[in-house]
């Protein structure tokens, strides 16, 4: 049975990879922006939010392939109410971290799974994370030596890498901290015949 990642994620690819799994990967044509736009004039939470993105992403993707099982995720980041994307440079990684330096924020990653229009699975995970304070040098210094990458990340860090560093306490699954909540998608697929049992 085909598998197919409707995402264009390095990590996510790495974390099914690494589980085992053969898959196609299809980048989704889908505006980001417009959902989340549309999601907060219609008051919805940021919960429902990347559900929704989860959702038009597995959905666009399972119209070109709809024979092929469509995994697709979307996390997004809240601190304070407030709803974070990924930062564009590292001038706004590093004030990113700086606020969020003695706070705790939330990561909520939504899992859509389909095939054709049948929805197999819609999981949403959320993991609570609370930043160690953090001073100006410590940031500059851990830029440094993580580099852009960490522009890849709505949070700007890696918590699998240098990021940990970062952090006083985290709460939650670890691999919906990385962006696919594994587990839920590794039992979707035995239930669908999909990977062994």
């Amino acid at each position: 049975m085909k598998l197919v990642l409707a995402s264009g994620s390095a990590v996510r690819a790495t974390m099914l990879r690494n589980a085992g799994l053969e898959f196609a990967v299809i980048r989704p044509d889908v505006d980001e922006s417009a959902v989340k736009r549309a999601g907060q004039a219609a008051g919805k939470t940021v919960e429902a939010v990347a559900a929704d993105l989860a959702g038009a992403k597995a959905a666009a993707v399972a119209a070109r392939e709809p024979a092929a099982i469509v995994i697709a995720a979307d996390q997004m980041m809240e601190c304070g109410g407030l709803w974070f994307d990924k930062p564009a440079d590292l001038a706004e990684a590093r004030a990113r971290l700086l606020d969020l330096g003695g706070r705790t924020h939330r990561l909520i990653t939504a899992v859509d799974i389909r095939q054709g229009e049948t929805l197999l699975c819609r999981h949403t995970g959320i993991a609570s994370l609370t930043m160690r304070p953090l001073d100006e040098g410590f940031v500059d210094s851990y830029l440094d030596k993580a580099g852009a990458v960490v522009c890849q990340s709505v949070g700007a860090y890696q918590l699998e890498g240098l990021g940990a560093q970062l952090f006083a306490s985290v709460e939650g699954d670890f691999f919906t901290i990385l962006g696919l909540p594994l587990l839920t998608v590794l039992e979707t697929l035995r239930q669908a015949g999909a990977i062994r049992a």
